[in-house]
């Protein structure tokens, strides 16, 4: 089995802090069958014969970067107007009479640029909250995993719904709501079908309930023991806005939190898309309980949703890691970008002085790996998988940058030279191997064109 060297990268950030404080200790990493084997000492060649030298003297390296939470299908409604300039439940309106018009389709080609735009931006693993599902979609799930594959991208795939729609008094349309038995029976369906819970697993599946405002408590009751039954995680969006809890006062008698609990939710292997209006006393609780919380700043900031309390939700024991959102409501899928907006905008919470470059990093490679329950990755350490991105610093924002790793969050990296997933390259200066990417940007255009359309008729 072959052995590759990185050999002598710019800079390398681990993960580790006792080898990142000691800033040019590492000289390389050694791979071998998708792991890491060896890290080599500045200046120093590997123990082990390796079949293939990598020069990185030119790249920065670190972890592959961990997206918590996405939705693939909203790429086709990227800077909608009917969307533009509105708050949460707002935009959510004007936009479910459009994504109704889903196909199968416009599921393979959004999975397939999300996958793509996120790789290119350092991404390595990714988690998709996909929770719409029509007549002409049913098999959305199986569409995705089927696109994973093909790119070789590592995934934890949700399998999201709504049950409670505007008849009922949910804010989603009765037209893009499930029967509830019909949502239980597919998930078992896709855990059987698709679900790897072995060390290094290419593909997870795990159940997400969309959020209190389009799920009964039934549901979400019966999702969390089945969840349990198959040892699968939970997800859901919580707390993301000050409607949301009052949804929840106004229709369950709780706070978000409260509902969260009633519903057998507060609990390790569950994790929260946003996790804002939280008091101390919650926030002390989801610590306790050790839920993860994937704070998303460039959507929060986008719907002016709120800021996450991350530094108050680690202290505590929260898992906490980064999540691109959906591209309606940030409007890209930038891993990179978003590790840039996360340090901003929680130092704007906190202070300069209490957020660093690190933190930031961080949350998007070993505290991502946390909130998925994913110890093999975020890290480069010995036995990790190799799950790795390479930055080039040659770009003129870099220019007169005097920390390799700190530019890579004040300058603004956005673009991989390389990534490696589980040993394998998957992006190659710059392109993804066997990729048209004109040609898949062409028809997703088109695709998003013809929802656009659909709609509008």
């Amino acid at each position: 089995m072959s052995r590759i060297f990185l050999k002598s990268p710019a800079a390398v950030w681990t993960g580790l802090p006792e080898v990142d404080e000691k800033q040019g200790a590492c000289g390389g990493i050694v791979i071998e069958a998708g792991r890491i084997v060896e890290h080599v000492a500045a200046g120093a060649a590997p123990t082990l014969p390796v079949d293939e030298e990598f020069d990185c003297r030119d790249r920065v390296l670190i972890p592959g970067l961990i997206n918590c939470h996405h939705h693939f299908y909203q790429t086709l409604t990227r800077a909608l107007p009917a969307a533009l300039n509105k708050e949460l439940f707002e935009w959510l309106v004007n936009l479910y009479p459009v994504w109704a018009g889903l196909d199968e389709d416009c599921i393979r080609l959004s999975t397939k640029l999300a996958l793509a735009e996120l790789m290119l931006s350092g991404c390595t693993t990714a988690s998709d909250h996909h929770y719409l599902f029509n007549r002409e979609v049913t098999a959305a799930i199986d569409i995705q995993v089927a696109a994973a594959q093909e790119m070789g991208m590592r995934v934890v795939l949700t399998r999201g719904s709504m049950s409670l729609g505007t008849s009922s008094g949910g804010l989603p349309p009765d037209c893009v709501v499930q029967d509830e038995a019909a949502i239980l029976e597919e998930s078992e369906r896709l855990i059987k079908a698709y679900h790897d819970a072995g060390d290094g697993a290419m593909t997870q599946i795990a159940l997400a309930p969309c959020s209190p405002f389009s799920v009964t408590p039934e549901l979400m009751q019966a999702s969390a023991d089945l969840a349990t039954q198959y040892g699968v995680l939970l997800h859901t969006h919580l707390a993301e806005t000050q409607d949301e809890n009052q949804f929840c006062l106004d229709r369950f008698g709780q706070r978000p939190l409260d509902y969260l609990e009633s519903v057998g939710w507060l609990r390790p292997g569950v994790w929260l898309a946003h996790g804002i209006h939280f008091n101390d006393e919650e926030v002390e609780r989801l610590g306790k309980h050790r839920v993860g919380v994937s704070h998303c700043p460039s959507s929060n900031m986008m719907l002016a949703s709120g800021m996450s309390r991350v530094l108050e939700l680690e202290a505590l024991g929260a898992p906490v890691g980064l999540g691109v959102d959906g591209s309606a409501s940030n409007d890209c899928s930038n891993m990179m970008e978003e590790v840039r907006q996360a340090f901003l905008l929680q130092r704007l919470q906190y202070g300069s002085a209490r957020v660093t470059h690190h933190d930031a990093l961080r949350w998007g490679t070993s505290g991502g790996a946390g909130v998925l329950g994913r110890p093999e990755l975020g890290r480069l350490h010995l036995g990790a998988q190799a799950d790795l991105a390479l930055f080039r610093l040659d770009e003129l924002r870099f220019s007169g940058s005097h920390d390799a790793i700190a530019a890579l969050v004040l300058c603004g990296a956005h673009r991989v030279s390389d990534l490696m997933v589980a040993g394998q390259w998957r992006v190659r200066d710059g392109n993804i191997p066997g990729l048209d990417l004109a040609q898949l940007r062409a028809e997703h255009s088109d695709a998003a064109r013809r929802l656009a359309l659909r709609a509008s008729a």
